[in-house]
């Protein structure tokens, strides 16, 4: 494994938050005596990621993952803990740190609202001091993999929300970040263009070994990009791992679907299915079986040789209902 690029330990943050009563009366009382709570948004949160690696960082809404990024990103003081990210301490702001990182917010635009990208490009290549032909070479090469040329030249406020984030990408990368921090990137998107930015994501990364740190609530946003998942549950983090792992030890079972060339009744069915399987879903010469993983090869086998089967599938479970399982039970 690469060298650790990132390194984080016993990360924290407290926000300390107003509360009143409702009425005029407390909101008069709060002008002299105001009460406050601390709320914890992370807790004693620790990891590393290698240079080049892509992480999927997931949790429920509240989980604390954006305060987390906004801490790595320098946005926000921790209350505690220590973080390095290419030996620089995240929010010391050091200018050296600021032009080797970036941060896309499905909700936030940096795009100048009544002028085309280019001329937003442009600007950000002078604030990172781009040079003029490294700026307009990088523009190219990304609105090229891209494909949006033609929207370099219309005015922001025109762009529908697929073409803003194809731009809000391309603003982010001007300056060809070592560390890219992305917060739901695909927010909102229709799956189509879903599928556009995470193809550009995946290629921005083999071609320049960034390090991707992906927040997202669209499953496969994750299990598209990110082979290491880090889950956090109300500040505190609950597993770092293989996403595959973490779905083999929550869901030790597989779903095959069949389709008969007959529709069976389902007494017929139950006596020929062997061992080790349950009906799950049962319709029109359709099922969905259950079987336990260790059983799968042997169950697939004995329902081709006993069963007139005119198509089989073996599938694992919706990874979406892995991830709400643990957000349910909040514990693996």
């Amino acid at each position: 494994m690469a060298a650790s690029q990132m390194i984080v330990e016993n990360l924290s943050k407290t926000y300390r938050v107003p509360e009143r009563q409702a009425g005029l009366k407390a909101a008069m009382q709060s002008l002299v005596h105001r009460v406050y709570r601390d709320v914890p948004a992370v807790q004693d949160v620790s990891f590393t990621v290698a240079a080049g690696e892509m992480v999927g960082f997931i949790g429920p809404n509240g989980a604390g993952k954006t305060t987390t990024l906004k801490m790595l990103a320098g946005l926000l003081q921790p209350t505690g803990g220590d973080a390095r990210v290419h030996g620089f301490v995240p929010w010391q702001r050091a200018p050296a740190y600021l032009r080797r990182i970036t941060m896309v917010m499905g909700n936030k635009s940096q795009l100048m609202w009544d002028i085309p990208p280019l001329d937003t490009f442009r600007v950000l290549g002078e604030i990172y001091w781009v040079p003029r032909a490294e700026l307009e070479e990088t523009i190219e090469e990304l609105s090229t993999l891209l494909g949006m040329q033609e929207l370099l030249r219309k005015p922001a406020r025109n762009l529908s929300l697929g073409e803003r984030m194809k731009c809000e990408l391309v603003a982010a990368l001007l300056h060809r970040p070592s560390v890219l921090f992305l917060d739901e990137p695909t927010l909102g998107l229709d799956v189509s263009m879903q599928r556009r930015l995470r193809q550009f994501i995946a290629t921005y990364n083999r071609r320049t070994g960034a390090t991707v740190i992906l927040t997202s609530h669209y499953m496969a946003d994750v299990a598209e990009l990110c082979p290491r998942v880090i889950l956090i549950q109300t500040g505190r983090l609950l597993y770092d791992g293989p996403l595959q792992q973490l779905s083999e030890q929550l869901a030790p079972f597989k779903l095959i679907r069949l389709t008969l060339n007959r529709d069976n009744g389902s007494d017929d069915i139950a006596q020929l299915l062997p061992p080790h399987t349950e009906i799950l879903d049962q319709a029109n010469g359709k099922l969905t079986l259950r079987v336990a993983r260790s059983q799968t090869s042997a169950v697939t086998g004995a329902l081709l040789n006993t069963l007139p089967v005119v198509d089989l599938s073996v599938e694992n479970p919706p990874l979406e209902a892995v991830i709400d399982q643990i957000y349910q039970e909040g514990s693996l």
